[in-house]
């Protein structure tokens, strides 16, 4: 049969054993190859009158099911093994950037519901929601040990729309989270230069300030990570200092204030989901990781008790050492906080410490963004000129795309921004949870480095509670939040078809990288091996 004839299109694929690319015709059985779970498994001839060694083609169902029989080049990107890859100690402090940055934030919790409450919220709140979503990140993220992370995660259980749906929605509250911290960073310094309270100074500010730090981006992840060690340590200092001048201070009972009847539920579940989630964010920069198998999982475990101490020490030191009111606290208050106890030089570094922790989330987070854009460039979602890197290695296009939308959204205010990006992050979430629990059942035996010590139905059970926090954030959120995230999602069911018609057609050019960790090769192998031999 030829390529001409009907049924028989030639379909480039690359093997696991050899460099060369081989041709595949459909249905040509005089290979001697099978086809079992969207791969071609194929005996492979390394010399004459050896024997066959059975090996796997990476052709996944799905990706070249179009008329026209166009298909993705797969020639992968250069090699940049002399890119240097995060060790643990910064990608411990790029997650904590990437989850909290430091107490700056939570003083709407306080405003909201009352020292109890807040305090509660955020002690309980992590067993909830964060302990879950870290524990799935390692688990996924050594499975997965690449960029992406969890559109990875989603398309390989769910499909390449859902993959690129969860790439889309995460991409997007990411930026919408970025947009935040210019917002933060001015709120901080405005009580001490108050022409940043708004205007063009205000503007030029966010400008200044997101260029400069997407340059930071743009020069490599490696000193990225080591800024934010920096930056966490000047950050976490101040606030260690003020609970120990708190300390003669400290009432207990007002730890216990609460009135239900005049809390504000919306802002409070608003304010803890916030400053507690996007455990699942470093998993976008697994490729970029030293060893992610192992440094994965164990910078997850510090970062994680970082964070919770970060926030509770200083709450207990605010609330319990000065008398409420409650109309105060909003974000920063802090800087008022430290004045109040220790004097005008440790408000100054407070709002100092606010700066630079902004600075930390923002590069943390775009860093995030950017390499997950690369991740889908590799994996054929996007094309392929979002997987451009730039001299240093950082992905160019993805820094870019990023910034603009950072830019594009650093007019909407604090608690707008807050709800917005919590309802995307919502239903990206749920596609995490439905993935997770689909890859367990039907890829039980695959290579999971670190594995949650739990069976199936233990793990479904441990995602039960934040699952039913996400249904009462989303009902929660208002009219006009709601909105306008419906519609974003909207424009990611648009998006997905047309980028493959444009693929289809030729506009665009996509790739994916042949070098890329494949979970389903290491689970069926032997089986595989076994059968066809037989």
């Amino acid at each position: 049969m030829n390529g001409g004839d009907r049924g028989c299109s030639m379909r480039p694929v690359h093997t696991h054993y050899r460099d060369t690319p081989e041709a595949i015709p459909d249905g040509d059985s005089s290979l001697g190859g099978v086809q079992l779970g969207g791969y071609w498994w194929v005996p492979q001839v390394t010399d004459v009158g050896s024997t066959a060694k059975i090996g796997p083609i990476s052709l996944h169902m799905g990706e070249y099911h179009n008329p026209e029989n166009k298909f993705v080049d797969e020639r992968a990107p250069p090699k940049l093994d002399n890119i240097r890859k995060v060790s643990v100690i910064p990608l411990v402090f790029l997650i904590f950037y990437e989850v909290s940055g430091g107490p700056f934030g939570i003083e709407d919790s306080v405003q909201a519901a009352g020292p109890l409450l807040a305090i509660l919220g955020f002690l309980i709140f992590p067993f909830i929601w964060s302990i879950p979503e870290a524990l799935i990140t390692a688990e996924m993220g050594t499975m997965f040990p690449e960029n992406g992370g969890y559109v990875v995660w989603v398309s390989s259980a769910l499909g390449p729309f859902w993959g690129f749906q969860q790439g889309w929605m995460k991409w997007l509250s990411g930026v919408i989270d970025n947009a935040l911290y210019p917002v933060l960073f001015l709120d901080y310094l405005k009580s001490g230069v108050p022409a940043l309270g708004g205007g063009l100074p205000r503007t030029l500010a966010v400008l200044i300030l997101t260029v400069a730090l997407t340059y930071m981006n743009y020069r490599g992840l490696t000193i990225v990570g080591w800024m934010a060690v920096f930056l966490g340590i000047f950050s976490i200092a101040p606030f260690i200092l003020m609970g120990l001048v708190a300390i003669p201070k400290l009432r207990p009972s007002r730890w216990l204030v609460v009135d239900i009847n005049k809390v504000d539920w919306n802002l409070y579940l608003n304010t803890l989901f916030w400053n507690l989630n996007y455990w699942d964010s470093i998993s976008t920069l697994a490729g970029e990781v030293d060893n992610p198998k192992s440094t994965l999982p164990k910078a997850l475990f510090y970062a994680l008790i970082l964070v919770v101490f970060g926030y509770l020490y200083p709450l207990l030191a605010g609330t319990g050492a000065i008398p409420l009111d409650r109309e105060l606290w909003t974000d920063g208050y802090f800087s008022d906080v430290a004045k109040i106890l220790a004097g005008v030089w440790l408000r100054w570094w407070v709002q100092g410490a606010s700066a630079l922790s902004n600075m930390g989330m923002f590069v943390a987070e775009m860093s995030s963004d950017s390499y997950q854009l690369l991740g889908m460039a590799e994996r054929g979602m996007l094309p392929e000129f979002f997987g451009k890197r730039s001299r240093y290695g950082t992905p160019l296009v993805g820094i870019l795309f990023s910034a603009s939308g950072v830019l594009l959204l650093s007019w909407m205010s604090f608690q707008e921004i807050v709800a917005a990006e919590n309802f995307l992050y919502c239903f990206g979430m749920i596609l995490e949870f439905v993935a997770f629990i689909k890859l367990r059942l039907i890829y039980p035996n695959a290579p999971r480095p670190y594995k949650i010590p739990l069976g199936t139905a233990g793990c479904i059970l441990m995602i039960i509670p934040p699952t039913i926090l996400i249904c009462v954030v989303l009902a929660l959120a208002t009219l006009k939040v709601m909105v306008v995230s419906v519609i974003a999602m909207l424009i990611g069911f648009i998006l997905q078809p047309c980028l493959k018609h444009v693929e289809n057609k030729r506009l665009l050019k996509f790739s994916v990288n042949s070098d890329l960790p494949d979970f389903r090769e290491a689970q069926r192998e032997n089986t595989v091996e076994s059968s066809l031999i037989d």
